[in-house]
């Protein structure tokens, strides 16, 4: 009788089972035993990395290894695939709104009263450091205006809005009657990105789930500077 060569573990690769006289047929070519024996696993690669992954600059927060197309040639701000995939209906828009209304300001920032002393200016500081024109509703509303009133007279004048969420921005929210319905086509528009500081989407989400669906950018990846780099980007044009 012909006997199997395995060891007491199995045959430890394919090539063994088929040279074995007592397995070869056992097993034929789709041989896969279950001995005791299991083959190594490796990790999958992807051609962008993950954020939160580390980065060349010391001390720094990775954003990410895509570039997207309308990067400027030369450029060093990247992007995770995500943001890639998010941000891009909102340039497609940007480019659509250039060609119709050119002397638009590059975007509106939408903040909580109680943040314009604090994240809502330093994120205006960012953008207009990166030479972004802003619409800061810090200088331009006052106190007690509806936020929907606001991103719609941002809108009028930009490029894009942005709305900063953070805490206290969530915490006003419920009072603030965002009606589903003008939100929806506010961003079937695809000209908002929410920027999430010291918060969560899944806290955005629980107070506003049509806001929440629309991903944007987020400060747990990236740094304010790096963010506003990522708009300045996003709303130029290049010629």
């Amino acid at each position: 009788m012909t006997q199997c060569t395995a060891p007491v573990r199995g045959h430890n690769s394919a090539a063994a089972a088929a040279a074995c006289p007592a397995c070869r047929y056992r097993y034929g070519r789709g041989y896969g035993y279950s001995s005791g024996y299991s083959s190594p696993s490796y990790p999958s690669y992807s051609s962008s990395t993950s954020s939160g992954s580390s980065s060349g600059s010391s001390g720094s927060r990775s954003s990410g290894t895509s570039r997207p197309r309308w990067s400027r040639t030369g450029s060093t701000v990247l992007y995770t695939s995500a943001q890639v995939q998010s941000l891009t209906p909102v340039r497609e828009a940007v480019e659509r709104v250039a060609v119709q209304q050119p002397d638009l300001r590059d975007c509106f920032l939408c903040h909580a009263w109680t943040d314009r002393q604090g994240a809502a200016k330093d994120l205006d500081d960012a953008l207009k450091a990166a030479g972004v024109k802003t619409w800061f509703s810090e200088l331009d509303l006052g106190l007690g205006v509806p936020m929907m009133r606001t991103i719609d007279r941002g809108l009028a004048n930009s490029r894009i809005g942005l709305v900063l969420v953070t805490p206290n921005f969530i915490k006003g929210l419920p009072n603030q009657g965002v009606a589903d319905k003008e939100l929806s086509a506010l961003l079937a528009g695809n000209r908002l990105v929410p920027i999430v500081h010291e918060t969560t989407y899944d806290e955005l989400r629980n107070v506003s789930p049509l806001l929440a669906s629309r991903t944007g950018l987020d400060t747990k990846e990236d740094t304010m500077a790096q963010v506003a780099d990522k708009i300045a980007e996003l709303v130029k044009i290049w010629t």
